[in-house]
């Protein structure tokens, strides 16, 4: 078992957003990881007391423990569980209704010597590859699919489009949410090794189109993730200005990749 992990906030000034673990049972069996992009909330708030790095490491803290100790679970049973025990440590004090409530993508990998499950919800990303070196992406491509005049305002955004029906879908405060995710299951002999990436390092691929995923996977697997990370930002610092590549909110985002050779 071979493991790598690196994640590096867009503003050293600001909070990684960001959360990533790699956990791996004493029993030795099997394992799991788990990636989230926190979404960064609007200058007008989000109705919460907490900050997005606070939701995203109770969230990827309840993620984490879930899926190695409630093996009896699925992947969205686990998701929502974990949705719900956040949402109940701040209900309190916070109004979880608000539309940019602190929210978070979510990618979520578990296997054992019979399988590989996953679970991918909005648009951070999960690549497999098999023995053969062949690699499948596994996306949740809803926001990507929405015509790009629909995304010109937060506001249209969070009433539209946010959590909703024909929109896209994040992890907030409602556990029914993981029932939106992809999901799926592939025998454990299919899968050689994989990686988790979050939109700041699918940069690379998706904004500067410097090669596909299978390019993507080879070059983290060959290289090590910082290596994907360094060539997103030199990408990024290069078209600062111009802004050639559209599409970027903010010229440096949070990039987080994991990978995991089983």
């Amino acid at each position: 078992m071979r493991t790598e992990l690196v994640s590096e906030p867009g503003d050293p000034a600001r909070p990684n957003e960001d959360f990533s673990a790699v956990a791996l049972p004493a029993s030795g069996l099997g394992g799991a990881l788990v990636v989230l992009d926190g979404v960064t909330p609007p200058p007008t708030g989000t109705g919460c007391v907490h900050s997005v790095p606070w939701f995203s490491g109770r969230l990827g803290g309840a993620l984490t423990e879930l899926t190695v100790s409630a093996r009896d679970l699925t992947l969205p049973e686990i998701l929502s569980r974990a949705i719900l025990r956040t949402a109940e440590a701040h209900q309190g004090s916070c109004d979880l209704s608000h539309p940019r409530t602190p929210q978070a993508t979510v990618v979520v990998a578990r296997w054992s010597p019979e399988a590989v499950e996953y679970l991918v919800l909005s648009d951070s990303a999960l690549l497999l590859e098999s023995p053969e070196g062949a690699v499948t992406a596994l996306l949740d491509d809803r926001l990507a699919l929405l015509p790009r005049a629909l995304l010109t305002t937060d506001a249209l955004v969070d009433s539209t489009l946010r959590n909703k029906q024909g929109g896209f879908f994040t992890a907030a405060a409602d556990p029914g949410v993981a029932e939106r995710a992809v999901t799926g299951s592939l025998p454990r002999g299919e899968v050689r090794a994989l990686a988790a990436l979050t939109d700041g390092a699918t940069r690379w691929v998706e904004k500067f189109r410097e090669g596909d995923w299978a390019d993507c996977f080879g070059l983290v697997r060959r290289k090590g993730p910082r290596e994907l990370v360094d060539r997103v930002r030199a990408l990024e610092r290069a078209d600062a200005e111009s802004r050639t590549y559209l599409g970027r909110s903010k010229t440096h985002d949070d990039a987080t990749v994991v990978y995991a050779e089983l």
